[in-house]
């Protein structure tokens, strides 16, 4: 009388089991379906950089867009730098966006801690004001940005191109929602032991706030890096022209050589693979804790 339920028990723990992995295959047969479907263009574009350019179109509805046949090597690079100057915009590009990084997690992360630290009169509305200009598009800011910067004589250089983007209102409340996390007794006992306000934030806190640095690393990058509209409308020469900039004139540009501006496409995208690799554990780690959804 009792091995009936034990059975039943069993067999319904079996099917369970069963129906588990029935969903987890499908779940991985998704998930490759759908990292395939973006990854299919970016092989496109390194291979194609590394064939005949007569051939990066004609062979774009086959299989055979995929293999680097015929191959060339790195002749489309070298055309695409006589032709259009790429490594001097390769450079403008790494020289704007490592200063807009570099100065942006400064400044952004100090923005951040300070806000979520400090009780001072207005500091709600401060917050508030933040959240607004993250809503606001930098499209409605552009022309009076521009205007502003012009008044200055600032068109046609690097600043104009990494100043305005240095404080960023996304990435101080972040960095604010990061450290409301942070215990405050450590920064306490931090303090107990001799530490100033520097000390405890470069020794105690900033170490903590690993996953948000990278974070707003691969983030401030991914958007720098890509940055059209502003530097279309401050820069008129390839001396501080970017990427981005660099490669909507080039394709343009007659003889239009396919190879060349696939070349362009790859050295384009490379750098934020790497960073993303090398960052990607920090990012995965600063975009839970910092409240981030995808």
């Amino acid at each position: 009388m009792t091995t009936q339920p034990a059975t039943t028990e069993v067999t319904d723990l079996g099917s369970m089991e069963r129906a588990r992995r029935r969903n987890l295959v499908v779940q991985y047969i998704f998930m490759v379906l759908l990292a395939a479907f973006f990854l299919f263009p970016l092989v496109f574009v390194f291979v194609a950089a590394f064939k005949e350019d007569s051939s990066v179109l004609s062979d774009s509805d086959g299989i055979t867009a995929f293999i680097p046949e015929p191959w060339v090597g790195f002749d489309n690079f070298s055309s695409a730098a006589d032709r259009a100057s790429l490594w001097r915009v390769f450079f403008n590009s790494v020289i704007i966006s490592s200063c807009i990084v570099g100065l942006g997690l400064i400044v952004n992360s100090l923005f951040g801690y300070a806000l979520a630290r400090l009780r001072f009169r207005g500091r709600n509305v401060l917050i508030a004001v933040i959240i607004a200009l993250i809503i606001i598009p930098f499209e409605a800011l552009a022309v009076p940005l521009l205007y502003i910067t012009a008044e200055l004589g600032w068109l046609d250089t690097y600043h104009v191109q990494i100043l305005p983007f240095v404080a960023n209102a996304l990435f101080i409340y972040l960095f604010y929602t990061f450290f409301l996390n942070v215990p405050v007794s450590l920064e306490e006992a931090a303090r107990v032991d001799g530490a100033g306000p520097v000390r405890t934030f470069v020794s105690v806190v900033a170490p903590l706030a690993k996953p948000a640095y990278a974070t707003m690393a691969i983030l401030g990058f991914l958007f720098s890096w890509g940055q059209f509209l502003w530097p279309v409308m401050v820069t008129r020469g390839v001396d501080v022209r970017p990427l981005p900039v660099g490669i909507g004139v080039f394709k343009t540009t007659p003889p239009v050589q396919w190879g060349d501006i696939m070349a362009y496409a790859a050295l384009m995208t490379l750098p934020l693979l790497i960073i993303f690799l090398i960052f990607q554990r920090y990012f995965i780690q600063g975009v839970a804790s910092s409240g981030v959804k995808g």
